[in-house]
C-alpha cells in the first residue's frame, strides 16, 4: 500500500485514482442497481403473473365442476393466450381437452394434446399428454397410429409410464388382432408394476379367445 507524507499528497492521489477510474466506478454502480432493480422488476412482475393465472385456473375449474364448458373454454383460452409462460397454462389445456373429449370433439381434444407434447417444459405432463392421446387414437379405430406414437416416446423419460404404455400397447394389438403381441405387451405392464386391476382379465380373455380360436380351427378340420 503507498504511504503518503502530507495530506495535501493524499488529495491528490484521490483525485488522480478518480480521474483514472471514476466513471467507470459510476458506470458499475449505475449497472448494478439496474441489475437489481431488474431482477426485483422481474420477479414481481412472475408473481403477479401468476397470482392473476391461479385466480383464472380457480374460476376454471369451478365452471368445469359445474358443466359450464362454455365459459370454461373461454377462461381456458384466455390463460393460454395471456399466461403461456405459467404452470397454469399447461393445467388449463388439459382441462380444456377433457371438456372437448366429453363433447365429443376428438379432433380439437387430439390438437391440444399434441400442442401438449411439443410444448410443455415438463416430461411428465408430455408423456401424460402422449398417453392420452394414444386413447383417443384406439378410441377411433386409429390402432396403428397408437403404436407409432407409443414408439416415438422417449425413453429416458418415459419410465414411470412404461406400465402404461405396455398396457396400452396390448389393448391396440387386441384390437388388430394380434394376440401373442398382447399377451407380451400386457404381461410386461404387470411385471413394471402396473396397478390396474384389469390387466388380468385382460390376460385371461386372451387365454380364453386363443382356447376358442383354436376349437374353431379344430372342428373346421373335421
Amino acid at each position: 500500500m503507498e504511504i503518503y507524507d502530507t495530506d495535501e499528497e493524499q488529495v491528490a492521489a484521490l483525485k488522480r485514482w478518480w480521474k483514472e477510474n471514476g466513471t467507470a466506478t459510476l458506470t458499475g454502480i449505475v449497472i448494478g442497481v439496474m441489475l437489481i432493480a431488474g431482477w426485483r422488476f422481474w420477479q414481481n412482475y412472475t408473481k403477479d403473473k401468476a397470482n392473476q393465472a391461479s385466480v383464472l385456473y380457480e374460476q376454471l375449474l369451478d365452471n368445469v365442476g359445474k358443466g359450464k364448458d362454455d365459459a370454461a373454454q373461454k377462461i381456458s383460452t384466455r390463460i393460454s393466450e395471456n399466461f403461456d409462460s405459467t404452470v397454469y397454462a399447461t393445467y388449463s389445456d388439459f382441462l380444456l381437452a377433457k371438456t372437448k373429449m366429453k363433447q365429443g370433439d376428438l379432433d380439437a381434444a387430439q390438437v391440444i394434446f399434441k400442442k401438449l407434447m411439443s410444448e410443455s417444459d415438463s416430461p411428465e405432463l408430455r408423456n401424460l399428454a402422449r398417453i392420452r392421446l394414444v386413447r383417443i387414437l384406439y378410441s377411433t379405430g386409429e390402432n396403428e397410429k397408437g403404436l407409432q406414437l407409443i414408439a416415438e416416446a422417449d425413453q429416458s423419460s418415459a419410465q414411470g409410464f412404461i406400465s402404461s404404455y405396455d398396457e396400452l400397447k396390448g389393448d391396440l394389438y387386441v384390437a388388430l388382432d394380434r394376440l401373442g403381441e398382447a399377451r407380451t405387451a400386457y404381461q410386461s405392464a404387470l411385471r413394471s408394476g402396473s396397478g390396474s386391476r384389469l390387466l388380468q382379465f385382460k390376460l385371461d380373455d386372451i387365454a380364453i379367445s386363443e382356447v376358442l380360436e383354436s376349437n374353431t380351427k379344430a372342428t373346421g378340420s373335421k
